[in-house]
């Protein structure tokens, strides 16, 4: 008999922590760079279109596999798929569902962590008196695991384990003790903080506390559309692409949320509501806060400079010595409510990430809530070490490829056919709308099952083949070559190769040979990971046929 007794104590904790589990580092770190370095304004376009046909859509299937699958005992997505679907070959594909979340919680924490230890930082004071290189500095020497001005040894790893553990126990108090309850009071307070830090973002003048620009040039800059790049694919793919980061699907956390749901409760408007209040933080938030207050400070050629390295410069360089500009005790503040609204959004994510494996060690193997917890701290910390202490040679962008974005679409993909085109479209939607709170229009029926799977699988192929310099048009036309960030040049270390040959610093040489055995002593360690979960599918499978229940 399955250990597993959880479920969920309300309706509003369950959309709390649903939203949670959505919006996460990203909405602030990653969307604003995406609109910026993909046409602005115009951004918001192919966005909401791809939020509309390929999210809200998987919101729905994923809410309706995790009811479906929970009402036969199945919490985690090996034996959620197993059930709609008769060939064994999809139990395996939803390894996926457990083995994505282990590797990303393995480096997700590792900046949940950075997030803990800039609110101790801004608490103290220490970033002020310094200047924007100064803090850059500082978190260079930060991640490099350097000296710490906590007088704390190895201050990221330890800052990193607190993290660890501090999920770990939350995960071991439950569903409705421990992820619901951090949910109620962490989403209020990110909100919160948001509205005050975009408040902030929206009353920037210029000549007060060294500001050289209005807020307006910020919002502008953000938000003036380049129409022209909306025939690019690039953008399409960027769209889509953020789409995933942002509303955690492809994942297998909402299967195992959603298993918790009495059968009969309503998933259509809650999956709605969990989606567009992650979209209100994303789109009216998270645009608000890091591109503006950084042009009012720094100018569009520097922030332009600086966003090409992505969100994180921004947030961990750059932001801290911006508040240093609005006062000590007003700077202090503004950092606490970033850092910690970035730590909310941070474990309402990486909570979520532990509940699949807990689900699956407590489904086939009767293992009690806290042992599964602490067996997923443990694998995370196993798992998760090599990113910090090897940041710098590639292992941490190695997890986030992998496991944070590929895997996504692979997963979604498969999912997606499995809902519309093996268990059937209208058995599909009858589970959607069972016990429905509102009525989704009947063209999802026809999005769900033709347009969803192609937008995905244009989004898996554009990855896997992606032109030289993202340039489509020269590559449609006859001139295809493969750029470095496809997932093929990726899978081949092409650019790293070809760096190793151009190298004539001996220092420099050293460094990128280090790197390519990390990276490939990487992706190693997460294909061991992967076969081992499926290890363990199969080995539930046999205990299932020894106990009759197959």
């Amino acid at each position: 008999m399955s250990a597993n007794k959880e479920s969920w104590g309300s309706r509003v904790g369950l959309i709390l922590a649903m939203a949670g589990n959505a919006v996460g580092l990203g909405n602030f770190l990653r969307f604003p760079v995406q609109a910026v370095q993909n046409g602005g304004g115009a951004f918001i376009i192919p966005y909401l279109v791809c939020f509309l046909v390929m999210g809200i859509p998987l919101l729905w299937i994923e809410w309706s596999m995790g009811r479906f699958g929970g009402r036969f005992g199945n919490h985690s997505t090996p034996y959620i798929l197993d059930t709609m679907g008769k060939h064994r070959l999809w139990k395996y594909i939803g390894v996926f569902g457990i083995w994505t979340n282990i590797a990303v919680a393995a480096y997700y924490c590792y900046i949940e962590s950075w997030t803990l230890s800039y609110v101790v930082h801004s608490v103290l004071g220490t970033f002020n008196g310094m200047d924007q290189e100064g803090v850059a500095a500082f978190f260079n020497t930060y991640v490099s695991i350097g000296e710490s001005t906590l007088g704390i040894p190895l201050e990221a790893v330890v800052f990193y384990v607190i993290c660890l553990l501090l999920n770990t126990w939350i995960l071991s108090q439950g569903l409705a003790g421990g992820v619901e309850r951090v949910a109620k009071v962490g989403m209020p307070l990110l909100i919160l903080f948001g509205m005050f830090l975009a408040y902030k973002g929206f009353t920037i003048t210029a000549g007060e506390d060294g500001a050289i620009n209005d807020s307006s040039v910020g919002l502008n800059y953000l938000w003036t559309p380049d129409y022209t790049q909306l025939w690019s694919p690039t953008v399409w793919l960027a769209a889509a692409g953020q789409i995933f980061f942002t509303l955690s699907v492809g994942m297998g956390t909402i299967h195992c949320y959603a298993s918790y749901v009495r059968s009969k409760d309503d998933i259509a408007l809650n999956a709605m509501s969990a989606g567009w209040m992650n979209e209100f933080v994303e789109v009216v938030l998270g645009a608000s806060i890091l591109i503006p207050i950084s042009i009012g400070y720094l100018g569009i050629d520097r922030v332009t400079e600086l966003v090409q390295s992505g969100g994180l410069g921004l947030a961990f360089k750059t932001l801290p010595f911006l508040f240093t500009q609005w006062g000590e005790v007003l700077g202090a503040v503004a950092g606490v409510m970033w850092f910690g609204l970035l730590f909310f959004a941070g474990i309402t994510s990486s909570l979520a990430m532990g509940t699949p494996w807990m689900g699956f060690l407590q489904d086939e193997f009767n293992w009690k809530r806290k042992s599964a917890a602490w067996s997923f701290g443990l694998i995370v910390l196993v798992l998760g070490m090599p990113t910090v202490l090897f940041f710098h040679y590639g292992v941490f962008d190695e997890y986030d490829y992998w496991a944070g974005t590929v895997s996504l679409v692979v997963f979604a993909l498969f999912e997606s056919i499995l809902f519309a085109w093996v268990f059937g479209i209208d058995k599909g939607w009858r589970e959607i709308m069972s016990g429905s709170d509102i009525k989704v229009p009947g063209i999802y029926k026809f999005i769900i099952k033709f347009v969803t799977p192609l937008l995905l699988l244009f989004v898996f192929i554009g990855a896997l083949i992606t032109p030289k310099g993202n340039d489509w048009g020269a590559a449609l036309s006859g001139n295809w070559e493969l750029d470095d960030s496809s997932i093929i040049k990726k899978l081949m270390n092409t650019s790293l190769h070809r760096q190793i040959a151009e190298a004539t610093d001996p220092a420099v040489l050293e460094h990128l040979q280090e790197t390519l055995f990390f990276v490939n002593a990487s992706r190693i360690l997460l294909v061991a990971v992967f076969l081992s979960i499926a290890a363990l599918v199969y080995m539930a499978y046999k205990k299932r046929v020894r106990e009759g229940k197959i």
